[in-house]
């Protein structure tokens, strides 16, 4: 499975709306050798998601997997590996929590952004059956991260820009509050 180029910032791909997939076209041979290899992208970048429009696809997928011992999240809890296609999230709650982000197409950068703490997933998994489930906590944050992607939007887009941040000055002054609250969103809702 080939590695695929992640697009960064600028990249014209990053800010159009996906396309939705017809269930012929995500049978194809040739969308299910993307799907492969998008998660191969993502385990090779550690990712915690990506998304098709981030290696140039501006199709409606996304694959999200938070393995045990992420070196890039290692206060996320898990998430099995999850494809997700023509995906619509709802809100089930207006409550809110501040997340702090990065993303693989935006290099060394962080930020604040607000998430709802808890919605509903439904889509196609990658051979077209239907899946519908519920999300909350920092899993939610997840599933609405890698989401936004397929209708254009960065998590720049949502952040407070004066919470922007390296990584390296998130780590040394950012993360310790960061994981504290993280820590008491995954003993509240275990995800």
């Amino acid at each position: 499975m080939p590695l695929l180029k992640i697009a960064t910032l600028g990249e014209p791909v990053l800010r159009q709306r996906a396309r939705e997939l017809s269930k012929e076209e995500l049978s194809s041979s040739s969308t299910q050798a993307f799907i492969d290899d998008l998660i191969a992208t993502m385990h090779d970048a550690d990712g915690a998601g990506l998304a098709a429009p981030q290696v140039m696809n501006p199709v409606r997928i996304c694959a999200i997997e938070v393995r045990p011992n992420n070196p890039r999240y290692p206060y996320k809890p898990p998430i099995p590996l999850t494809v997700l296609v023509n995906p619509v999230l709802t809100p089930l709650s207006n409550e809110t929590f501040a997340n702090d982000e990065g993303c693989l197409s935006v290099i060394d950068l962080r930020g604040t952004v607000h998430r709802c703490v808890h919605i509903r997933v439904q889509a196609w998994d990658r051979h077209g059956v239907d899946v519908d489930f519920e999300a909350k906590g920092l899993a939610a944050g997840t599933f609405q991260h890698e989401c936004d992607h397929l209708d254009g939007k960065v998590f720049v887009d949502r952040a407070d820009p004066t919470t922007f941040t390296t990584w390296k000055n998130w780590e040394r002054h950012h993360k310790a509050a960061f994981v504290a609250r993280a820590t008491a969103l995954v003993q509240r809702f275990g995800g």
